[in-house]
């Protein structure tokens, strides 16, 4: 008999991945806006949407350490705690590439992009946000199935990681694209390698974010 996962802890595991994930989605609300401000004329408040993302990114690294530290050590899991610990440091990593975005990008305040390329960087960060905002309801459907292990809830799980699955294809299509357009329409070989550095560094935002949909489907795997 399959002991349900939440009775094995006074709080589960997955109420902290949760949390995390939640800190993300709010992070990845607040770069969005860095982008937009970036590439806004109208706008002198990128540093200042810089520092919440790193102040949010350190929240979630506190969290990350908590559900490290208190993960039982007894031996009576349904899941390895090794795939929990995978599945925190993925979806860490894709708040350390948010971070990483917008480092590289202020390490070229004068930037100066073409508008079609700017309206793609745009496109891309949509596409690539996407993901992150379903990781909550991944875990919802996560604690529900761990709670119940039933098909319905396993089914739910499936069903958004087959989600991330299509938001990453959808992300490689357009940072295709824009490599195309940057090679088309961009002269200066630094502003080109600029450009590719950022869009590549934007689209491995949703690879990391389909990563934890691969990690989660292991976890539910039986």
């Amino acid at each position: 008999m399959r002991i349900p996962f939440i009775n094995m802890f006074l709080t589960s595991p997955f109420d902290g991945l949760k949390e995390h994930a939640e800190k993300l989605s709010e992070c990845a609300l607040v770069f969005q806006q860095a982008i937009e401000c970036k590439f806004s004329k109208k706008c002198n408040n990128f540093e200042l949407f810089r520092d919440n993302v790193s102040t949010l990114e350190n929240d979630a690294d506190a969290i990350k350490r908590r559900i490290r530290g208190h993960l039982p050590k007894g031996t009576f899991l349904p899941v390895d705690k090794f795939q929990i610990f995978r599945y925190i440091k993925e979806q860490d990593k894709v708040l350390d590439k948010l971070e990483d975005v917008l480092d590289w990008i202020s390490f070229k305040p004068d930037v100066n992009i073409h508008p079609e390329i700017t309206k793609l960087i745009k496109e891309l960060v949509d596409i690539t946000l996407n993901p992150i905002e379903m990781l909550p309801e991944m875990m919802d459907q996560a604690i529900l199935y761990f709670q119940t292990f039933s098909e319905e809830h396993r089914n739910g799980v499936k069903e958004i990681i087959h989600k991330l699955r299509k938001f990453e294809h959808d992300a490689d299509i357009i940072e295709k694209k824009l490599k195309r357009t940057i090679f088309t329409l961009v002269n200066d070989p630094t502003n080109v390698f600029f450009l590719f550095r950022l869009v590549e560094d934007i689209g491995s935002i949703s690879d990391h974010a389909e990563n934890t949909g691969d990690m989660m489907r292991a976890m539910i795997s039986r």
